[in-house]
């Protein structure tokens, strides 16, 4: 009877060793599973990250190339806000000004070899290289305008307001979307009417 007493209790011991076994096999499998998934999270955060930086600084290109002294006092080369102007003017209600239209809109590159005075930056090659990251612009002509609050200044005067839309785009190689960000710019020029 004793003998029998000791089997039960050896028996339930190993029942209840195998229970803990397997809940700790559980919790084990499932903290992997999240630090893995943790894991992704943080390599697609930083790879919007890169591309969000790509995009911002292509917006800063084009505004470092439209305010390029010698760049605009150089007859050959237009910089990108005169070269939307005279181009095709964007219908918002019907267009989009997206990153990968390469026909209507103006066109630049923002490459590591950074920003470079009286040149327009057309090459192609990568923002940065570990891990590849691609930086460029679009930018339209949106309308001509009566420029706002600034009646007391020009008033009377032959003076508006050419309102135009940068998109800069970043986008990390080997990733399946491209990050955006999109700012109006308005500038003083000759009224064309």
């Amino acid at each position: 009877m004793m003998n029998n007493s000791k089997q039960k209790n050896s028996g339930m011991v190993m029942v209840f060793a195998l229970l803990i076994l397997m809940s700790l096999t559980i919790l084990g499998v499932s903290s992997v599973s999240s630090s893995l998934m943790q894991n992704k999270m943080a390599v697609s955060m930083e790879k919007r990250s890169l591309a969000f930086d790509a995009a911002e600084s292509a917006i800063g290109a084009v505004m470092f190339e439209s305010e390029d002294k010698t760049l605009l006092s150089n007859d050959n080369l237009n910089d990108p806000l005169s070269d939307a102007r005279a181009g095709n003017q964007i219908d918002l209600t019907v267009q989009e000004l997206s990153c990968f239209e390469d026909a209507n809109w103006t066109n630049r590159s923002l490459t590591k070899n950074g920003l470079t005075k009286n040149s327009q930056h057309l090459a192609a090659g990568n923002y940065i290289d570990s891990p590849n990251v691609k930086s460029w612009s679009r930018t339209a002509f949106v309308r001509e305008q009566a420029c706002v609050g600034s009646s007391n200044v020009i008033g009377g005067s032959n003076i508006s307001c050419h309102v135009f839309i940068v998109k800069g785009c970043g986008q990390v190689e080997d990733s399946k979307y491209v990050v955006a960000n999109s700012q109006n710019a308005s500038v003083f020029a000759p009224a064309s009417q």
